[in-house]
C-alpha cells in the first residue's frame, strides 16, 4: 500500500550524488544502479532507493522533485506554485502525476520549462508566499484558486475539500460559518480573475466541503452531484446500541440508505490499522455495520476507487443497489 510523506521524510530519502560518492558509490555504480532499477534518478545529481520510491503516492515522488529543486538552487530558491505547492501543503492531486516541478519567477520574465523545472511568470502578492519547512510556496488559498483553474473538476474538489477541511472542520463537525466565509473569500479573489479555467475554478470554491476525509469522498460527492442526486447527508453521526459514534460518509434519506466509500486504506495501510491484523479490522467494521443497521433500520451501500472513475459507472453501481436519483 502505498504511503504518505513529509518534507522531513522527503529530505531524509534523497540522495546527492555527492553523498553517494562519499558512501564509497562511484559514478560508474551510480549509473548502474539507475540502469539497473536499484535508484530511481529524481533530477541530475538527486536519487532514490526503488523501494522507496515504489512505495510512495504520486504526491509524494512529486514532493521529492520539489525538494531536489529546492536543494539544487545556487541562490535562493524560488518560490514553489500549481501541484508543486500542494505537495508542499499536503494537498491531494487525486490520479495526477506531474511532469516537472513549478516555481515562480515574477512578472517580468517569460515562462519556461528546464531541467525538470517549469519557471512561470506570474505575479503574486506578497502575502500569497508563504513558507513550509524551509520551503517557500503559494498559500493554501492562492494554491486552491490556481488548482483549480488547472486541474480537472475531480483533482481540484478534492484538494479544495482537504483545504477547507484544515480550516473549517473539528471532530467531523463542519463549521458552516467558517466554511461560508473561507468560500466567500475565495470567491471574491476569483471575481478579479479573467484567465483561463476561472469559471470552473468558481463552481470548484462554491462545491468545496471540508466534511470529506479522503479524496475519493471527494469525487463520490462530486459524481453524485453529476447524476443528480440531492439532499445528501455528509458525516452523518449514527449512536450505536451501547452509545458508540458512529459516522457514515453520505445518507440517502428517501431511500432510507448510507452510502459509503470503501477506501483501501483502512485494511492494507499499516497506520491507519493501528497495529491490528486483517481480521480484526474486517470484524470491527461488520459489527459497525450491524449497530448502524440495527439502530437505524437502514441499509449500507458501499463503493470503491473503480466505481467512481466517472459519474456513469457510479451510478450503474447504485442502480444495482435500487438507488437513483
Amino acid at each position: 500500500m502505498p504511503r504518505a510523506i513529509t518534507i522531513e521524510d522527503a529530505k531524509r530519502m534523497l540522495r546527492s550524488r555527492t553523498q553517494l560518492r562519499e558512501s564509497g558509490s562511484t559514478d560508474r555504480r551510480v549509473l548502474d544502479a539507475v540502469a539497473s532499477g536499484e535508484l530511481i534518478r529524481i533530477r541530475r545529481g538527486w536519487y532514490v532507493d526503488a523501494t522507496e520510491w515504489q512505495g510512495l503516492w504520486n504526491e509524494g515522488r512529486h514532493l521529492l522533485a520539489v525538494v531536489a529543486v529546492h536543494h539544487d538552487s545556487s541562490y535562493a530558491a524560488p518560490p514553489f506554485c500549481f501541484e508543486s505547492a500542494a505537495v508542499i501543503h499536503g494537498l491531494p492531486l487525486y490520479r495526477s502525476a506531474p511532469a516537472v516541478v513549478h516555481t515562480l519567477v515574477g512578472g517580468t520574465s517569460h515562462s519556461r520549462v528546464r531541467a525538470g523545472a517549469a519557471r512561470h511568470a506570474l505575479r503574486v502578492a506578497a502575502d500569497d508566499v508563504v513558507e513550509v519547512n524551509g520551503l517557500r510556496c503559494t498559500s493554501v488559498e492562492r494554491t486552491v484558486l490556481d488548482l483549480a483553474q488547472r486541474m480537472t473538476s475531480e483533482a481540484a474538489v478534492a484538494s479544495a475539500d482537504a483545504a477547507l477541511r484544515r480550516f473549517a472542520v473539528r471532530d467531523q463537525h463542519q463549521d458552516h460559518v467558517l466554511a461560508a466565509a473561507w468560500r466567500d473569500r475565495l470567491l471574491d479573489r476569483a471575481a478579479g480573475v479573467s484567465t483561463r479555467g476561472i469559471r470552473r475554478a468558481r463552481r470548484v470554491i462554491a462545491f468545496a466541503d471540508g466534511r470529506a476525509q479522503l479524496p475519493g469522498e471527494s469525487v463520490s460527492r462530486l459524481q453524485l452531484h453529476r447524476l443528480g442526486f440531492t439532499g445528501l447527508g455528509l458525516q452523518n453521526h449514527v449512536i450505536g446500541p451501547d452509545g458508540e459514534d458512529y459516522w457514515t460518509d453520505f445518507a440517502f434519506p428517501k431511500a432510507r440508505a448510507f452510502g459509503e466509500f470503501d477506501g483501501l486504506g483502512k485494511y492494507l495501510d499499516e497506520e491507519k490499522r493501528g497495529g491490528r491484523s486483517m481480521d480484526e479490522i474486517l470484524l470491527a467494521e461488520k459489527r459497525r455495520e450491524d449497530a448502524i443497521r440495527g439502530v437505524t433500520g437502514w441499509r449500507i451501500v458501499r463503493w470503491e476507487s473503480s466505481h467512481i472513475v466517472s459519474a456513469e459507472r457510479l451510478g450503474a453501481r447504485l442502480a444495482s443497489f435500487g438507488l437513483l436519483p
